[in-house]
């Protein structure tokens, strides 16, 4: 093996980092889990697996030229689609959604790995500009591009997950310079398409962003887990109530604490200072995402570092204002902690893609 594509040269403190999220947040789950339902009861050591395949998935994406993959865009957009659209056909239904597709006595969520194809498409389509600003056709083309997938998983429906596609495309615009007149345009055109979105809404959706507004107004119903969850997060105090001995958390009072609010059951547990030290281990992270893509060999190695900070970074921001009461309640993990193969492993395979740009940022 040449000595760029080295284990050696992984960035290993982005590793390290990341696998101790990755176990504060297999703690967690086993105390969210270690007494309830017999089908969540296996929850943290499946989780165990699911690092250990994603650690895999890292270095096999990372050993792959990211030139490579970049240059099999089109194949990767096109069996995105597709299989995106094969969710409606075959696709596994649970909670009145269908996001599922059923393989080999696992379901995997499509929609989490497309994000990796987009991060690799907005690269690409950036990289092949002839000027230094995109141009207004050029913003279309791609918006458009990006809206296929998006529109899809919307429809399946997870609002959630489509809007993590959203940053991909603004960080990357963004990057790559556009003009005021098109910031100008792009404000006036969402000031009218978000307030004519609501009528496309699902009814749960729009009980969520009413409840976020006045969570009390309906106490037992729409306003239920945001309330749950501030209680939980304000139980924790200074130092945590300790593990499996959160009060809300044990007693089934915080929905689903393994997933979505593992961080509520989590600042229960551990407290301010528990959060504190977490939210610093993710910023470090998302730092180190950035230095990677300083180094970059090459303006499409520094897209692709962009674009996963601005996955990760999302996902963080809404989980974690979501919990506290900051943000509509929506179906978005937190990356490394929540339990979930799907979103592990498409993660673990993000900063895959990461290593990828950092073991060639010496090749000329």
């Amino acid at each position: 093996m040449s000595r760029y594509l080295s284990i050696r040269d992984l960035d290993w403190a982005l590793l390290l980092i990341a696998l101790i999220i990755a176990s504060l947040g297999v703690l967690q789950v086993y105390s969210a889990t270690h007494d309830s339902n017999p089908r969540w009861a296996n929850a943290w050591w499946k989780q165990i697996v699911f690092l250990a395949v994603g650690l895999i998935l890292m270095w096999l994406i990372a050993s792959i030229d990211y030139h490579s993959l970049l240059g099999q865009v089109p194949l990767l957009y096109a069996g995105a689609v597709l299989t995106l659209i094969a969710v409606f056909l075959i696709g596994y239904r649970a909670f009145g959604s269908r996001r599922w597709i059923p393989l080999y006595g696992f379901t995997f969520q499509i929609s989490e790995f497309a994000k990796l194809v987009l991060i690799l498409l907005v690269a690409r389509f950036l990289t092949e500009l002839k000027s230094d600003t995109l141009e207004g056709w050029e913003l279309l083309k791609l918006a458009g591009l990006v809206a296929v997938p998006m529109l899809l998983v919307m429809k399946q429906p997870d609002l959630g997950t489509s809007l993590t596609y959203l940053p991909i495309l603004a960080v990357g615009v963004f990057l790559a310079g556009l003009r005021w007149k098109y910031v100008v345009l792009v404000a006036l055109a969402l000031l009218v398409v978000l307030p004519a979105s609501w009528f496309v809404l699902q009814d749960y959706q729009k009980a969520r962003l009413v409840s976020f507004l006045e969570p009390d107004r309906d106490p037992r119903g729409s306003g239920y887990q945001m309330i749950q969850s501030r209680i939980a997060v304000g139980a924790g105090g200074m130092w945590g109530k300790g593990v499996t001995r959160g009060s809300q958390t044990q007693l089934r009072f915080l929905p689903v604490p393994h997933t979505d609010f593992i961080f509520s059951a989590f600042a229960e547990e551990h407290g301010f200072v528990g959060v504190i030290v977490v939210l610093t281990l993710y910023f470090v992270l998302l730092l180190q995402i950035v230095q990677n893509a300083q180094t970059a060999p090459d303006r499409a190695g520094m897209y692709v570092c962009m674009g996963v900070f601005a996955v990760l970074l999302f996902h963080v921001l809404v989980n974690v204002g979501m919990v506290v009461g900051r943000m509509p309640v929506t179906g978005i993990p937190l990356p490394l902690m929540s339990a979930g193969g799907s979103n592990t492993l498409s993660t673990f395979l993000m900063l895959g893609l990461v290593n990828n740009v950092r073991l060639r940022r010496f090749v000329n």
